[in-house]
């Protein structure tokens, strides 16, 4: 159809024309007489540039669709609430802002589709739509539910993603016809566990939110699918699971899983289980006795006792595999014997020749609380100067690395539970890069400042809420890495004294603006900012690159 920019006046009044006039209009084409149009059920004007919508619309009482999607609509028209048949509106990819209270009268609506617009609230009366089955707000910017939602007891579909939303309320554990919850990319750290009494949720998506483990969904005897990938999820409780009885599909890929429990054999409807890209390093065999188990992903893994060729093999070359191992391990779980001070030097591997000819001090991936004295030890004389501690569950900075501070200079600490710095690694004066990643920091010390060569920070997967200041005061930082926090805003002025700054990440954080200045710091070569609820720049400016955003952060500083 052709482009519109406004809607022809005599498709509103097709009830009231003559049938003269009707005659010279040919707006419905030659073919349609003007008689058959007089009780015009449905309207479909999507795809126009439509930049308002008439209040004749009234003039057209028999209306049970309405789509409007794809045009300009910045605000609907009051009338659409004296459409009293209007079962299906469909207003998405428009730019609308806020919804007309009269919205809210329409008795039979079944449908309302108001994705991709601009709305950041929700009017609190949208509870009265009692009728209402399909409800879809995903790509907007909300950042709170009303607690009428609770009302609408008819919805099966409610489409939540693409927002801002922190936490969803408990009562929408009314909701008892809902079936399938989508609140994929938001920033839900938990969710209400109230939910797990819905009478028929059968489709949970939390994809790309900030859980940090699964729902606890006491006795939720429905749940089909549960999609939890791209969050930060850590530890999967037995406990948890075994509520999840009619599971067909788990996936939590790009977590940071590190064990999976036996209990996982309790979810005997499993399908389909995605655990790629994880900090997997074993299996409990058992898995292989899934009985209706087809898909099982697990690339990108630490797996040591799977090779990579099998891997690649599929599902059920894996299964077999896992099925053959139960028998030969006997009784008792597949774990390797706990390192005590009894079993240290045979057992804790200190690596002697990667000391002296790497200069490595490796310890990783032992699930250690701390690290054995023995380790140390090793080091003797010889220069270390890098030093692997990753993937343990280590609460402080391991004091003894002061030992090594003539020689160090690259620390690994990530993947553990460390929640602030020692001053110890402060004194480590030669080093140059610095993994934290994957702890629980919120905070750097102040004598941070003495590490005058550091050239790269990893801080990713903590829980910074601030920018560290000290950061300001490192001139020789080239790298630094802080996705997945919680930052809320950075200084650009400070940012730009570091002269040698070339990558800085801040993707998945909380920032509500980006700072124009911050264009003013050309040395950047890679600037991340994806994944943050700001409005500007747009995802379409971010997709050309770090040149294009600096210029366009320019653009704006006001003169």
């Amino acid at each position: 159809g052709r482009v519109c920019a406004a809607v022809p006046e005599h498709v509103w009044r097709i009830n009231l024309d003559t049938p003269e006039e009707a005659q010279q209009n040919l707006s419905f084409g030659a073919a349609d007489r003007w008689w058959e149009q007089t009780d015009l059920t449905k309207l479909i004007l999507a795809s126009n540039k439509l930049e308002s919508l008439s209040e004749d619309v009234q003039l057209l009482p028999a209306l049970t669709m309405l789509d409007v999607h794809d045009n300009q609509l910045t605000s609907l028209p009051s009338a659409l609430g004296q459409l009293e048949n209007l079962q299906k509106l469909d207003v998405s990819h428009n730019k609308l802002r806020s919804l007309p209270e009269e919205l809210l009268q329409l008795p039979r609506l079944r449908s309302l589709l108001m994705q991709h617009n601009e709305l950041s609230l929700l009017p609190e009366g949208l509870g009265q739509l009692l009728t209402l089955e399909e409800l879809d707000v995903s790509n907007n910017h909300l950042t709170a539910i009303p607690a009428s939602f609770a009302l609408l007891v008819n919805l099966v579909r409610l489409n939540l993603a693409c927002n801002q939303l922190k936490e969803l309320p408990a009562d929408l554990s009314a909701m008892k016809s809902l079936r399938q919850l989508d609140c994929t990319k938001n920033y839900l750290e938990t969710v209400p566990s109230k939910l797990a009494t819905m009478a028929s949720l059968e489709q949970l998506y939390l994809r790309k939110n900030k859980l940090r483990s699964l729902p606890e969904f006491p006795s939720c005897k429905l749940l089909k699918e549960l999609h939890a990938g791209e969050n930060q999820i850590e530890i999967l409780n037995a406990e948890d699971l075994k509520q999840l009885s009619s599971l067909c599909v788990l996936e939590l890929r790009d977590n940071k899983i590190k064990t999976v429990p036996e209990e996982i054999t309790v979810l005997q409807k499993l399908e389909r289980l995605d655990l790629a890209n994880n900090d997997i390093s074993r299996l409990p065999y058992t898995l292989g006795n899934l009985p209706q188990l087809k898909f099982l992903a697990l690339e990108g893994n630490p797996l040591r006792t799977i090779r990579r060729d099998l891997l690649q093999k599929g599902t059920q070359e894996l299964l077999k595999y896992l099925r053959s191992k139960i028998q030969d391990e006997g009784p008792g779980p597949n774990e390797e014997p706990p390192v005590t001070a009894m079993t240290l030097p045979s057992q804790s591997k200190v690596n002697i020749h990667a000391i002296t000819t790497l200069k490595l001090l490796e310890y990783s991936d032992k699930q250690a609380a701390e690290i054995p004295d023995a380790v140390f030890d090793a080091v003797g004389a010889n220069p270390v100067a890098t030093v692997n501690f990753s993937k343990n569950q280590l609460r402080e900075v391991p004091p003894r690395l002061v030992e090594l501070k003539d020689s160090v200079c690259d620390v690994s600490l990530g993947f553990n539970r460390i929640s602030s710095l020692s001053s110890e690694l402060c004194t480590l004066h030669k080093l140059t890069h610095l993994d934290l990643r994957n702890n629980v920091l919120t905070a750097l010390p102040e004598e941070m400042e003495a590490l005058k060569r550091l050239h790269t920070i990893n801080l990713a997967f903590n829980r910074f809420k601030v920018f560290p200041s000290v950061l300001y005061r490192l001139p020789a930082l080239e790298n630094i890495l802080l996705s997945n926090n919680q930052v809320g805003s950075i200084d650009p002025l400070q940012l730009k004294g570091l002269e040698k700054l070339g990558t800085l990440d801040l993707q998945n954080n909380d920032l509500l603006q980006v700072p124009p200045e911050l264009g003013n710091c050309e040395n950047l070569r890679s600037l991340l900012l994806e994944g943050n609820p700001f409005r500007t720049p747009r995802a379409a400016i971010l997709a050309k690159g770090t040149a294009a955003v600096l210029e366009y952060l320019r653009s704006r500083i006001p003169t």
